[in-house]
């Protein structure tokens, strides 16, 4: 079995896939206590129905973790290729949904070069301007003030910034994948 990380293609598909295989086994158990209890004492008034009920809990919070993530799927397998190919220096993330107090903004891909941050999005619903401003404020809350964060919604503008960062990273060749690193953890941590 592939073990899919936050961050990595796909990986927005596997955690709604656990997320179902754990809420089915917590309304299982809590079914399975409730038919037991039931069972032994021919009466819903015993000790095991309060442990399916009091089980209920995590098997309600597991479905809201499946409800959350229907609405968002992962990113079309052409695009983790493409850029891939386009930009093996640069720092590459993938399948984010990234949350605020207010909104929740999709994002399929993201590239870190240096101090930039370039996002790019199919939800038709995302507010570029606003998504971009509230990562730019995590950011610097998280000790990174000069990041710059843009997003794009058109493919082609995106990954023709994509080469052009790949272009500059290959003829700088800096050292910068820790503080890359740093900032996608920043980024991935904000996200679902």
């Amino acid at each position: 079995m592939i073990k899919y990380e936050k961050g990595t293609p796909g990986y927005l598909r596997e955690k709604l896939k656990i997320e179902i295989l754990r809420t089915v086994v917590y309304f299982a158990i809590v079914i399975a206590v409730f038919l037991l209890g039931y069972s032994q004492t021919h009466s819903k008034k015993n000790l095991l129905t309060v442990v399916a009920v009091v089980g209920c809990l995590p098997a309600c919070k597991a479905l809201v973790g499946v409800i959350t993530r229907i609405p968002y799927k992962t990113v079309d397998p052409a695009l983790p290729d493409e850029i891939g190919t386009k930009a093996p220096h640069l720092t590459v993330i993938y399948d984010l949904v990234v949350t605020s107090t207010e909104k929740i903004m999709p994002i399929d891909c993201m590239v870190i070069s240096h101090q930039k941050v370039y996002g790019y999005t199919t939800g038709k619903k995302a507010d570029l301007q606003e998504t971009a401003a509230y990562l730019r404020k995590m950011l610097r809350q998280n000790d990174f003030p000069e990041v710059s964060v843009k997003m794009y919604d058109q493919y082609k503008q995106f990954l023709s910034i994509v080469e052009g960062l790949e272009n500059i990273a290959a003829v700088e060749k800096a050292d910068t994948k820790e503080e890359e690193g740093q900032i996608a953890h920043v980024i991935m941590n904000l996200s679902l």
